[in-house]
């Protein structure tokens, strides 16, 4: 990114789409709903967290003027007759001087029952002629039609592809858990980050299966994350979430370098009532059991994990519901990665619902 782009006349909307797209494929390879990390080694001159106000609810839910942002939604519904879904809506903003804001979304569905999955891309540019009269007060969103918008305690998406479709409303059930403690992340020397997540929200809307309204409900998760950042890692990372049947929601990150070797790993554990700690690496343990290799790009990806957490008497593992869960992004965000709907289970009788996003595994990125 970071050329800035000269607007003269309204025909020139294409070019500027093309620049957004490929600023968009470069400024968010580290996107798509993952915890951006910090560094493991900071310079000496590190980041003052305390010079960054508090995150501010429901008014930071709202789009900032930073380089970087995304909302990331991913949950489990099920219809009137007990068919199960797996989704995944995530919104990108991209914030340069000079150029109107550049957006893309992903939407993707996981039909359990018949084993399929659907997903697609979309890409827009703010128009650079409209008004901009400073930071809205409210989130309301869209990407050629597809919308992320605030509602009444909550938040509704709106999303379709030409068999499948979703409206739904989702309401949090508990307070946003900021990440890292404080919610700011330090990417000395690469910038900064807020980051926080509702990890619990009950959801109620219709889902267009193939031509037919089903009358859907279900539990989501819902990231968000921004601040003046545009590349943290030339690795990859493996994040996990998980709601489970007894309360509790529990997030985790592994982070590599272009190694392979893992630089920083860290997680969140929230309670039945909403209380949120901080896990440092040493007091969990994620553990791949199995691979698959997607038929579409060869890529070989993890499939099948068990993470612990002994201080919390926790061991679970998670299969996928489906494997073929990959999504080949490449004219939008630049990258190809696989995001997945799973089951879980725990040694001690746990069960619950999770997602799993694994990137970095390849191809490259589009140039």
């Amino acid at each position: 990114m970071g050329a800035v782009i000269a607007l003269a006349e309204t025909s020139s909307i294409s070019m500027i789409r093309r620049a957004i797209c490929l600023a968009l494929a470069a400024v968010l390879l580290t996107a798509c709903g993952a915890v951006a990390p910090p560094l493991p080694e900071p310079p000496p001159n590190r980041f003052d967290a305390s010079a960054l106000p508090p995150i501010d609810l429901p008014r930071d839910d709202a789009p900032h003027a930073n380089l970087t942002e995304w909302w990331y939604v991913s949950g489990h519904l099920q219809t009137a007759e007990g068919d199960p879904f797996g989704f995944e809506f995530a919104l990108f903003q991209s914030v340069r001087a000079g150029a109107p804001p550049g957006y893309a979304a992903h939407f993707a569905v996981t039909d359990v029952g018949r084993q399929r999955f659907h997903y697609g891309e979309r890409t827009e540019v703010a128009d650079p002629y409209a008004t901009q009269p400073g930071q809205p007060t409210g989130l309301d969103l869209a990407v050629e039609g597809w919308t992320l918008r605030d509602v009444p305690g909550g938040f509704s998406i709106s999303a379709g592809l030409d068999t499948v479709a979703l409206q739904v409303e989702l309401i949090p059930s508990k307070p946003a858990a900021v990440h890292n403690e404080n919610g700011i992340l330090d990417f000395s020397p690469y910038g900064w980050s807020y980051y926080y997540s509702y990890t619990r929200a009950a959801v109620r809307g219709v889902l267009l299966d193939q031509g037919l309204p089903r009358p859907v409900t279900g539990t989501a998760w819902i990231d968000h994350q921004w601040g003046d950042f545009i590349s943290v890692t030339s690795g990859g990372w493996d994040w996990y979430s998980v709601q489970l049947a007894d309360g509790r929601d529990f997030t985790a990150s592994v982070v590599r370098d272009e190694s392979g070797a893992t630089v920083l790993q860290y997680g969140t554990l929230v309670g039945p009532a909403g209380e949120a700690r901080h896990l440092r690496a040493d007091e969990l343990e994620v553990r791949a059991t199995g691979r698959w290799t997607s038929p579409h790009t060869g890529v070989v990806y993890p499939s099948g994990w068990t993470i612990s957490v002994p201080g919390e008497s926790l061991r679970l593992r998670l299969e996928p519901f489906l494997r073929d869960q990959e999504l080949d992004t490449r004219a939008s965000t630049g990258v190809v990665y696989w995001e997945g709907a799973v089951h879980v289970s725990g040694d001690n009788g746990e069960a619950g619902l999770g997602y799993v996003e694994l990137t970095g595994y390849g191809p490259p990125p589009a140039a």
